[in-house]
């Protein structure tokens, strides 16, 4: 298991980026196909495949770590918000787990991909 993070600089306010990173209907509009509460849970689905994840850490603003339920092969993964002290620049941090660094690749192109919708979702 290998992990890696890919840095995504946005144009956006902060409460807005947080907002679609951190709830189901700004995660729905971006991230899968539908989003789902079940409890403190979320219910991520792509292609009538749903997943669970439960929300393991979050500071308002600036981070969300999820954990996938009955997936011990990726631990988590989390968006982190982080602004430039000088030029207030934001940047949105994605860190996730791939098999091997063959799949590394792959695997950020499909956050490239995802990254491309939530960018048409908030107007960025």
């Amino acid at each position: 298991m290998i992990k890696y993070s890919i840095e995504y600089p946005l144009k956006s306010s902060i409460k807005v980026l947080y907002n679609n990173l951190s709830t189901a209907s700004g995660l729905g509009e971006w991230f899968a196909d539908n989003v789902a509460l079940k409890g403190r849970n979320f219910v991520f689905t792509w292609d009538d495949f749903p997943q669970e994840a439960e929300v393991v850490s979050k500071k308002s603003n600036s981070h969300i770590r999820f954990s996938w339920i009955d997936e011990e092969d990726y631990p988590y993964f989390e968006f982190k918000i982080e602004v430039d002290a000088i030029t207030n620049d934001v940047s949105l941090f994605v860190t996730d787990f791939a098999d091997s660094e063959d799949d590394i690749e792959d695997a950020k192109m499909l956050w490239n991909k995802q990254i491309d919708r939530l960018k048409a979702s908030i107007g960025s």
